[in-house]
């Protein structure tokens, strides 16, 4: 599993024109699944998505988490973080799962995202979204388990 978090000051997903998830000060978190996760892989990235130190404290007080600060995230799944670029100009997705194994797992690390007490958005799974966001920073880190 792959996380791509974005520091962000605020982001929305929309499907049309229909806003589906958006959220306030927090992370933007690109999410994709591979044929060897499992809950626990889900798990364990929703605990690290959530209490990386990342974020400077309104007072100035040094870094803290998404967690410490209790802001929002906003989960977007993303076979293409699972693209092979290595050959050719076409790139493969071999390595993503499919819909029917990736679905689950992304809504488990969604649930655990909310089990810790994150306030987390989505977008909507298998569609063709436009993502908006607002960077901060910039700040990106890129998470695998």
């Amino acid at each position: 599993m792959r996380a791509l978090l974005q520091r962000v000051r605020e982001a929305r997903v929309t499907v049309d024109v229909e806003t589906v998830g958006s959220v306030g000060p927090g992370l933007l978190i690109f999410v994709g699944v591979t044929h060897v996760d499992t809950p626990e892989t889900a798990r364990w990235l929703a605990e690290k998505s959530a209490n990386l130190r990342i974020f400077e404290a309104p007072d100035g007080s040094g870094q803290h988490s998404l967690l410490d600060l209790g802001l929002e995230a906003l989960a977007v799944s993303q076979f293409t973080l699972y693209a092979n670029t290595s050959k050719g100009r076409r790139p493969g997705y071999d390595e993503a799962a499919p819909p029917s194994a990736a679905e689950p797992l992304f809504e488990h690390f969604v649930a655990a995202l909310r089990k810790l007490g994150i306030p987390t958005e989505t977008g909507r799974f298998g569609a063709n979204m436009q993502v908006h966001l607002i960077n901060d920073g910039p700040v990106t880190h890129w998470l695998e388990r």
